[in-house]
This record gives C-alpha cells, structure tokens and sequence, in this order.
C-alpha cells in the first residue's frame, strides 16, 4: 500500500518543487496559452533559483504531497497578518480524483487558522472551469477578479475568498 504524506517544504526542495511546478503548471495551460508567452512566464517563475528564494521567504511557505517519497502536489502560501493568499495549488495530473487536492487544501485551511488569518484568497483563471467548482467545494466564493500576466497576454483570474 502506498503512503502519502503532506510536509513543509524546505530551501533543500527548490529543484524538486521547481520540476514539479513547471510540469503541473504546463498541463494545465499549454494547450490554451501562446507558447512563447508560457515560455516567458514559466522561466521567471519556476526555476529553482526562484523556487530556493520562495521557500526562504518569511512571508511564504510551501508544502509538499508525496506519494512513497515522490512529489505529486503542491501549495504555496503567502502570509500576511490577517490573510493568507493561496498563490500556487497544483496536483499532478495522473493524481486528479484521489482525494489529494482535498486533503491538501484542508490541511492549508488548517494552517490559515492556526495563523490567525480571517481570510483565505486565491486567484483561479477564469477559463478554468473545473478548478472554479473545486475551490467552490471547498467554501471559496468568487469576490470579483484580478489581471494575472503570462508572458504578454493579460488574462483574467477569478478572485475567490474564505472567511475562516
């Protein structure tokens, strides 16, 4: 039987949080993005310089799904003293339906509360209809929206927003 675990993630992770944001990240955008533009978007993002600078940031914290020591998930927090941003929250794939994107936001919900935090906010593309109801699932509601930039396309996130 497999074992899954969720833990912090440490500066020691960049490179293994890089791969697997870069990779969660074009599965679920390739197909609809410019590809120079997702290029652009993906090296200024997901490197493991940037990943290493992330996770030794005070103001965030990321944590880790593995499935018998592989990662297969993630969440990215920023925190700030009474609200806490989501601003990356990815499963693999091959992962979809298991249950982990559930057991993952639960566990950040958790944390949220034991920070203090009243609020809970994320931004989801608007074109992203299954990850919408998912957060919608989960308490979110929709609080207006936000531009959110990949390379030089200007798109649309939903703002979605949790009273704890």
């Amino acid at each position: 039987m497999s074992q899954r675990t969720i833990r912090f993630a440490t500066p020691e992770d960049a490179e293994t949080l890089a791969e697997l944001a870069e990779r969660t990240f074009r599965d679920a955008f390739a197909a609809d993005n410019n590809p120079e533009d997702l290029e652009d978007y993906v090296g200024k993002t997901y490197g493991p310089l940037q990943q290493r600078r992330e996770l030794e940031d005070p103001k965030q914290l990321a944590l880790l799904v593995e499935r018998d020591g592989a990662a297969i998930a993630f969440a990215q927090l920023r925190l700030e003293p009474e609200q806490i941003e989501i601003s990356r929250f990815y499963v693999e794939r091959t992962h979809h339906g298991g249950g982990i994107a559930h057991e993952l936001m639960q566990r950040v919900i958790e944390i949220a509360r034991e920070r203090g935090a009243k609020t809970l906010w994320l931004g989801v593309w608007e074109h992203n209809p299954r990850a919408i109801r998912f957060y919608e699932k989960c308490g979110f509601v929709d609080v207006g929206s936000h531009p959110f930039l990949i390379g030089t396309d200007l798109q649309t996130d939903r703002r979605m927003s949790m009273t704890l």
